[in-house]
C-alpha cells in the first residue's frame, strides 16, 4: 500500500513517528494509502531546516525570487492534468473541478511573481531639515500554513506563494485526508529552483497543529477550516505572540429578486450549490427568493433542473459532481438532512441513500433541496458542507438583506437581479465580506484579497493579494540625517518635530 510522508529540507522525509492516518478513495470507499502523522521531533526538524534556509533566502534579491515563482508557474502548467488527477483520486471532485482548483492557486503564483514591485517601500526626501524617511518591507522569518481538505492545491498556494516570494521560509501542514497534492507541489517548487528548507510539508493532525502554534520560531500562521477551529487557532497563536489569519466557515446566501433572469439564476445555483459536492466555503447553500411568486417559479425550475444532474465518479467527464471526501463526512451531511426534516423544513429532493451502480461503497450523496427553511433552524444556522440547497423565503428586500447580515457567518453572498439600483443598494447594506452581483461564487481574483466577516474570518488581514504580502512581511521605517558639519542641538532633549 502507498505510504505518504513529509517533504523536509528539499527531499521526502519518512519521519520518526509511528502514527498514521488512512487515505481513502472516495469513489470506491477503499483505503488507498496511509499518511504519516508528524511528532514533535519531525516538526522540529522542519522548523530548524526552515530557519536555516530562510536566512539566505531572504538575502536573495526579489527579482531572483520571482524567477523561481515564474519557473514554478511553468511547471504547474506543464503538470496540470497530473495534479488534477491526483487531487481527484483523494478528494473525489471531478477532474474539471480539480483543474480549476490548481488554476486558482496558479493565479496567486502569477501574482506573487510581481514580488519586486509588491514589496517596495515608501520614501520621503526632505521630511525635515536634512532628514529623509523611508520604509522597508522585511520577511517575518519562518511562517506556517494549515490547510483544509477541500482545496488541497489552491489554498496551499494562496499561502506559500506570497510568503516565499516575500522572503520567508514556509511550513505547510495540509489535510491528512488528501495529502498527496501538497507534497507534489513542494517537489515542483524544488524543481523550480527553490533552495532546500524554504518550503517544507509536514503531514499531521491536531497534535501537529498545536505544536506549530506553540513553536517559538514560527512567526505567523495562516489557517483555513471550520470556524470553531479557526477561532481556537487564532486565540492560541495570538497568545503565543504570532501573527494569525484564520478563515472559518460559511453559510452563503443567494438573494433572488423578482426581476432576476431565473433560467440563468438556476444554472448558477446548481453549480454554486452542488459543484464539488458542496464542499466549498464559497458554495451557495441558501437561496432566498423575494416574494411568493418568485419562490414558486424558482422552485419549479430548480426541481426540474436538479433532475438532470449527473452524479458520478471523479473521472466521469459527464458528471457535475462526485462523492464527498470520507464516509464520516457523508454521515455528517446526511444527519443534517435528517435534522432539516425534524425541524419542519420541506424536503423537496432527497439525496440520502444515493447509490452509484458499481460504486455502492463510495461516499456519494445525491443533490438535496429543502424549501420553507427558516432562519431559526439549526440546519440553516450551521454549515452543512454538502450537496444540500436550502430555500428561505423572504417577503421583501429588507428581509432578504437581513438574513445574511444577521447570520453568524459572513463569508460570501450574491444577489441576482437586472436592476442596477437594487444591486447597488444591496451591496451597500449587506454585512458580508465578499459580495457577488449575478456572480454566484464571488471569490476575488488573485490581485484582490479573500476574506469573510464575523465568524468567517479571524485576524486583520485577508488571504493573498496585497493583504497576503502585508501579512507575511513587516515594515521597518528609517529616519536618517547626514549632517555636513557638526551642529550640536541645544534642544536635543526636546521631542523632535519636523518644523
Amino acid at each position: 500500500m502507498k505510504k505518504i510522508s513529509h517533504f523536509i529540507d528539499g527531499e521526502i522525509y519518512v519521519g520518526s513517528s509511528p502514527r498514521e492516518s488512512l487515505v481513502f478513495d472516495p469513489n470506491t470507499g477503499a483505503v488507498q494509502a496511509t499518511v504519516s502523522l508528524a511528532n514533535a521531533s519531525d516538526l522540529e526538524f522542519a522548523v530548524r531546516s526552515a530557519e536555516k534556509a530562510q536566512k539566505s533566502w531572504a538575502r536573495v534579491n526579489p527579482q531572483r525570487r520571482a524567477r523561481v515563482m515564474f519557473e514554478f508557474k511553468r511547471l504547474l502548467e506543464e503538470n496540470m492534468h497530473e495534479l488534477a488527477a491526483l487531487l481527484s483520486s483523494e478528494h473525489g471532485k471531478v477532474i474539471a473541478d480539480s483543474v480549476g482548483d490548481v488554476q486558482r492557486g496558479l493565479d496567486v503564483i502569477e501574482f506573487a511573481c510581481g514580488v519586486p514591485h509588491l514589496t517596495k517601500g515608501e520614501a520621503t526626501q526632505g521630511a525635515g531639515p536634512g532628514i529623509d524617511v523611508y520604509s522597508i518591507r522585511e520577511p517575518l522569518g519562518v511562517v506556517a500554513g494549515i490547510t483544509p481538505f477541500n482545496f488541497p492545491a489552491m489554498i496551499p498556494m494562496w499561502m506559500f506563494g506570497p510568503a516565499i516570494a516575500a522572503g520567508n521560509a514556509f511550513i505547510l501542514k495540509p489535510s491528512e485526508r488528501d495529502p498527496s497534492v501538497p507534497l507534489r507541489l513542494a517537489e515542483l517548487m524544488s524543481e523550480a529552483g527553490l533552495p532546500p528548507g524554504v518550503l517544507n510539508v509536514v503531514q499531521g493532525d491536531k497534535e501537529t497543529v498545536e505544536a506549530i502554534l506553540d513553536h517559538p520560531i514560527v512567526q505567523a500562521v495562516s489557517f483555513v477550516g471550520s470556524s470553531d477551529i479557526a477561532q481556537s487557532v487564532y486565540v492560541r497563536g495570538a497568545s503565543n505572540g504570532k501573527r494569525v489569519q484564520a478563515m472559518g466557515g460559511a453559510k452563503n446566501h443567494g438573494i433572488v429578486l423578482p426581476d432576476a433572469d431565473l433560467d440563468q439564476t438556476v444554472s448558477d445555483l446548481l453549480g454554486a450549490a452542488y459543484g464539488s459536492a458542496g464542499e466549498r466555503c464559497m458554495a451557495l447553500p441558501v437561496v432566498v427568493p423575494v416574494g411568493q411568486d418568485t419562490a414558486e417559479r424558482l422552485r419549479e425550475k430548480l426541481v426540474e433542473a436538479i433532475g438532470t444532474l449527473r452524479v458520478g465518479v471523479s473521472t466521469d467527464t459527464d458528471a457535475q459532481f462526485g462523492p464527498v471526501v470520507t464516509s464520516e463526512h457523508k454521515k455528517r451531511v446526511e444527519s443534517y438532512i435528517d435534522l432539516g426534516v425534524e425541524e419542519g423544513a420541506e424536503l423537496v429532493v432527497d439525496g440520502r441513500g444515493f447509490n452509484l451502480q458499481g460504486h455502492e461503497d463510495g461516499f456519494f450523496i445525491g443533490p438535496t433541496l429543502f424549501d420553507h427553511v427558516t432562519a431559526d433552524m439549526k440546519s440553516d444556522q450551521d454549515e452543512i458542507f454538502g450537496p444540500v440547497l436550502q430555500m428561505v423565503r423572504a417577503t421583501s428586500l429588507d428581509q432578504a438583506i437581513a438574513l445574511p447580515s444577521m447570520h453568524q457567518y459572513g463569508n460570501g453572498v450574491c444577489v441576482f437581479t437586472r436592476s442596477g439600483d437594487m444591486a447597488r443598494e444591496f451591496v451597500d447594506r449587506v454585512k458580508v465580506g465578499m459580495v457577488g452581483v449575478n456572480v454566484p461564487i464571488p471569490v476575488p481574483v488573485s490581485y484582490h484579497s479573500f476574506g469573510g466577516w464575523k465568524r468567517s474570518g479571524f485576524g486583520d488581514l485577508n488571504q493573498y493579494g496585497t493583504d497576503g504580502i502585508k501579512f507575511y512581511t513587516r515594515t521597518k521605517t528609517v529616519t536618517q540625517r547626514w549632517p555636513r558639519t557638526s551642529n550640536a542641538n541645544e534642544n536635543a532633549f526636546v521631542m523632535p518635530t519636523m518644523k
